[in-house]
């Protein structure tokens, strides 16, 4: 699945994303969504409204009824993410190898909150510092759909128990897949180079975590910081959110239930062509959520939504690009759907059982 933003130079580590351009996308976005709730309240008093607008705008409504405390909370989120210095996060990984190292890239990736690209200069940025390429591999397949803001939202549409289900799913698929990894440059499949490791020698993680928590200071100000930051600093997810909010909104005005059953529902060819869907449309993962929900609720096929979220991140020819480019290896880059495609259309086939 493509995503929001160009391919991201590896030495950059800053958001994708320009805050000071106008972006007409995220305003298009936001009007829609805001105009259609507006006039759903509004229906309350005029009864005249057309029939089509009138389903888009209580489509609108319900997602968005559903989805606003996600929303609120992963804003805190963003912003307080501000305040944990980079080389914090860096460490939490850069120095463990094996399956230790494996899961704390996989957890890194599953809390850091990033738009899709972000996370992926992220990645790229610890492969160069000394990331191992398993790792990097399982930081990267974890984290574009599983931020925390998106988990809360993916919570409020399709609820807790199959929320977190996806959350093992792709814990899974990421732990195995840095495995595979780890196992094929071990035995000269893939090439690994060296990187060195830019950190000073006497970071301590602990020690920088208490020096976090003891320098920051915990007033209402620091509070007015990360709700302005957050906001700020949330638009590129806000603006794919707002995308997938009117899509979804769409889907259900003008896609027929009978229909997604029909094509997308619980079936093997129904897998397919979802799998050949998160391929070809170009939604930001951001966006895909709502989408991937509707599928979930209408179509009831969960393996199908799984599918939508999860084999995006492995088909997305700009992370394909963004690996060769750093690794300088055109097979690493193709070994990721390789590796990781087959994982996810298995899991979702047993979601869908």
């Amino acid at each position: 699945m493509s995503s929001c933003c160009p391919t991201p130079q590896p030495e950059n580590t800053s958001d994708c994303h320009d805050h000071k351009n106008t972006d007409y996308i995220l305003w298009a976005c936001l009007s829609i969504v805001v105009i259609a709730y507006v006039f759903y309240l509004s229906n309350y008093f005029f009864n005249d409204m057309p029939h089509s607008w009138l389903h888009f705008s209580h489509a609108v409504y319900d997602l968005l009824n559903k989805m606003w405390w996600g929303i609120a909370l992963g804003i805190f989120f963003v912003g307080a993410l501000n305040l944990v210095p980079r080389e914090l996060i860096i460490s939490a990984l850069g120095r463990h190898k094996g399956f230790k190292g494996l899961l704390r890239a996989t957890f890194l990736g599953l809390l850091l909150d990033l738009c899709s690209h972000g996370i992926l200069m992220v990645g790229m940025k610890l492969y160069e510092r000394g990331a191992s390429l398993g790792q990097t591999i399982a930081f990267l397949v974890a984290s574009p759909w599983n931020s925390f803001s998106l988990t809360l939202i993916l919570i409020s549409l399709i609820g807790l128990p199959w929320t977190l289900l996806f959350i093992l799913g792709s814990m899974v698929i990421a732990l195995i897949s840095g495995a595979i990894f780890e196992e094929l440059v071990k035995r000269g499949v893939l090439p690994d180079q060296h990187r060195e490791d830019s950190l000073p020698s006497d970071f301590d993680f602990k020690n920088e975590i208490k020096k976090l928590i003891n320098q920051t200071p915990w007033n209402i100000t620091t509070l007015k910081n990360i709700i302005v930051d957050g906001i700020k600093d949330s638009q590129p997810i806000l603006k794919w959110l707002f995308f997938g909010i009117v899509a979804a909104a769409l889907l259900q005005s003008f896609v027929s239930t009978e229909f997604l059953k029909t094509y997308f529902g619980p079936s093997l060819i129904g897998l397919l062509l979802t799998l050949t869907a998160t391929t070809v449309i170009e939604v930001c993962s951001e966006g895909s959520t709502p989408i991937a929900a509707d599928i979930f609720t209408r179509a009831a096929a969960p393996g199908n939504a799984f599918t939508f979220l999860m084999a995006g991140v492995a088909t997305d020819y700009t992370e394909i690009m963004s690996i060769k480019e750093t690794t300088r290896s055109w097979k690493i880059a193709l070994f990721l759907p390789l590796v990781t495609v087959p994982q996810v259309l298995l899991l979702s086939i047993i979601m869908n059982s």
